[in-house]
């Protein structure tokens, strides 16, 4: 069996003299310990040395990515391809590759692994006519030069010093901020006016740094700092001001802290210019569309302009949102549409109903622009100034859909409606922001009784009347009953009893109130059956 180790300073072939010992995993370090035990295991076979680290590099980058080196590739078919014996390698990709391209059986297993282990313990002794000073210059050169390969080191193109930029602008404003509000709280004791009439924060640091205690204002001159007006407004207010006198030592560390504000703030602006010219060189199509802010902002938070090129077109739109993300998955709401993206200037120039399509759209051509600048040749800007037309165009589309109106047809455009304004002028009623009652309690059961009263009173004067119709009636049916009789005397009885009848059907049929018990009126009570049977036996 045949071992491929790679060396600093070139390729190594090693026959292995007792494949026996091999099978002892456990114990095969032992056979290392000196290099005369290890040359009774190992015996090196052929040695192909690098002419320099450029060499070396290439051939390593080669073997990282697993790919075969033209220098490897000869090796191999000259020296194993003859031996017709198996390869044992440290890495199962490189043995895939060996296989597939020169049909070599590899060898890849823990035995492997500690054979190699132990060849690089005692690489000094079994690697004749390599010096050890030789071998370690070589390890040093070879790792700075893989250093700088694998960090894509470039001096044109250094996405890292835009990480650092925006972190450090990020910084400097949380701090200006503190500075400024220590600097107005603290000077407000002593002039407390200054502050609500100058408003710019490094305007009112200049100012103090003038001019100092508020005595001096009368004598100073602040044409080149403020307005005709707010000076003039400054000076009489320093006249009457209500703050408290303070100590030429509180203004001197006053004036300090003011001296730090206004350094601070050339200092970002300083460095807000570097980070446009670096986004200018590094990524001019993402800054043409989000943006210098967004699209360093962007690259900080994935990393550098490479890994954000990876990134899908979803998730640079939701890149920054992570967190309202994974809360809103868990807690099965609606996602969020947006992240850094939104500070973008398309998306705020657009309504909130269209924020969301504007951010999906602007993503999709971002990430175009993103992978155009990581991984194009060309450093024009032409590309990012399109999209962002088209972008543009889509954007007054959407703002225009609103106004328009399609016609019954659904082919032409109807006119859009003037606007007329037809909202009458209302006049605010101050009575409904009263939480009072407009009568107590007292006066409102009040008038509910009264009310029952009333109705009770009506219902009683209904009764009465009804009764008195009701007499009414009796008593006239009662005479006619009395006429009839005296008229037909001779008529038969049972003709009599069939108008009684009807007489009383009739009475019934008239409306009775329903509390008072119904009573038949045709029925004359004794006494009259009296006079009515002496008025008969007079006639007769």
């Amino acid at each position: 069996m045949l071992v491929l180790f790679e060396t600093s300073v070139g390729y190594a072939i090693f026959k292995v003299l007792n494949e026996k010992k091999l099978q002892e995993v456990d114990s095969l370090w032992k056979e290392f310990e000196t290099p005369e035990k290890a040359n009774k295991i190992v015996k090196l076979k052929h040695f192909e040395k690098f002419q320099d680290t450029a060499e070396a590099l290439a051939a390593f980058t080669a073997l990282m990515e697993g790919k075969i080196n033209k220098q490897l590739k000869k090796v191999l078919k000259k020296i194993v391809k003859e031996a017709h014996e198996p390869l044992a390698v440290a890495d199962a990709k490189l043995g895939g590759v060996i296989k597939e391209k020169l049909n070599l059986s590899c060898i890849h297993s823990p035995v492997v692994n500690e054979l190699m282990r132990g060849i690089r313990s005692q690489m000094d002794g079994l690697i004749p006519g390599v010096e050890p000073r030789e071998m370690a210059a070589m390890c040093l050169g070879l790792a700075h030069s893989l250093s700088r390969y694998r960090l894509k080191f470039s001096a044109d193109k250094v996405d890292t010093m835009i990480v650092q930029a925006i972190s450090l602008l990020d910084d400097l404003d949380k701090e200006l901020n503190n500075y400024i509000m220590r600097c107005r709280e603290w000077y407000g004791w002593h002039f407390p006016e200054l502050g609500k009439i100058i408003s710019d924060n490094l305007t009112y640091c200049k100012c103090l740094q003038k001019v100092g205690d508020r005595k001096n204002y009368a004598s100073t001159s602040l044409s080149e700092l403020l307005s005709e007006e707010v000076e003039a407004e400054v000076k009489a207010a320093a006249e009457i001001s209500m703050g408290t006198e303070v100590s030429e030592e509180d203004i001197c560390n006053i004036l300090h802290l003011c001296t730090q504000v206004i350094e601070i703030s050339e200092y970002r602006t300083q460095l807000y210019e570097y980070l446009q010219n670096r986004m200018m060189a590094i990524a001019p199509n993402v800054t043409v569309m989000v943006g210098e802010l967004v699209g360093a902002r962007l690259i900080a938070h994935a990393g550098s302009l490479l890994n954000l090129a990876k990134h899908a077109a979803s998730t640079v739109q939701i890149l920054g949102a992570e967190k309202a993300l994974f809360r809103a998955l868990k807690s099965r709401r609606d996602t969020p549409k947006y992240g850094l993206i939104y500070h973008a200037s398309l998306v705020g120039q657009s309504s909130p109903k269209h924020k969301g399509k504007i951010s999906r759209m602007l993503a999709a051509k971002t990430v175009l622009a993103i992978r155009y600048d990581a991984f194009g040749e060309d450093s024009s800007s032409a590309m990012g100034v399109e999209n962002r037309a088209k972008l543009e165009a889509r954007l007054r589309i959407l703002e225009d859909r609103g106004i328009r109106k399609i016609s019954g047809t659904g082919k032409a455009l109807a006119k859009a409606e003037k606007y007329e304004h037809k909202s009458e002028v209302k006049t605010y009623d101050p009575s409904g922001d009263s939480t009072l009652p407009t009568c107590s309690k007292k006066r409102k059961i009040e008038e509910v009784d009264k009310e029952d009263e009333i109705t009770e009173k009506k219902a009683k004067k209904a009764k009465i009347k009804i009764k008195a119709e009701v007499e009414e009636e009796e008593e006239v049916v009662v005479e006619e009953a009395e006429e009839e009789e005296e008229q037909v005397v001779e008529e038969e009885p049972s003709v009599k009893k069939k108008k009684k009848k009807d007489k009383k059907k009739h009475i019934k049929e008239e409306p009775i109130s329903d509390e008072e018990p119904c009573t038949s009126t045709a029925i004359p009570s004794p006494e009259k059956k009296k006079k009515k049977k002496k008025k008969k036996e007079a006639e007769d």
